[in-house]
């Protein structure tokens, strides 16, 4: 099986939930010891506001090359047999899940430390945008990692791309 034929990426449309199952089998191997898992979901508060949902926007073209390169990335680090990353779009009511990870390896390690690599680089860099909308309004957010690589500079996704910011 190639790389590509081990890796699952899925960016789904309004009102279609995520099969959490559908994605842990997909991973199953009887090779792979390990299965590691993340589901990010809708909390009902955020700094003392009441959360009624999220909605989600993307650039799909491109959150699907910089989830690519997260996985290869991945890859590349740990012994990994299977990724499978699911992210929804619109929006997502408190209690359901945004987005999910699993990850299947040979050994719990490799699993457990690729889930969060993808989950932290997703959120650092792939072009998926959360507004929050709570009872008494809205607000689109930055997450900390993306906050957190923007002052570090870099992205997985940056790799080729030059940026021309008018100085020099």
């Amino acid at each position: 099986m190639s790389e590509g034929d081990k890796t699952l990426i899925q960016i789904l449309q309004e009102n279609q939930p995520i099969d959490l199952l559908q994605y842990i089998n997909y991973v199953s191997a009887s090779q792979a010891g390990a299965i590691a898992t993340f589901s990010g979901t809708t909390r009902d508060t955020f700094e003392g506001k009441t959360v009624v949902e999220l909605r989600y926007e993307a650039y799909v073209p491109m959150a699907i090359r910089c989830l690519q390169s997260i996985c290869s990335s991945a890859r590349s680090t740990w012994n990994l047999h299977s990724i499978a990353v699911a992210h929804r779009l619109g929006p997502v009511p408190v209690g359901e899940t945004s987005v999910f990870i699993a990850v299947s390896a040979v050994h719990r390690a490799d699993a457990l430390d690729a889930c969060k690599f993808v989950i932290d680089e997703l959120k650092a860099s792939v072009p998926i945008w959360k507004k929050e909308v709570y009872s008494s309004g809205e607000v689109w957010k930055e997450n900390s990692e993306f906050l957190q690589r923007k002052l570090g500079g870099g992205c997985c996704c940056e790799r080729n791309v030059k940026v021309d910011d008018g100085v020099g």
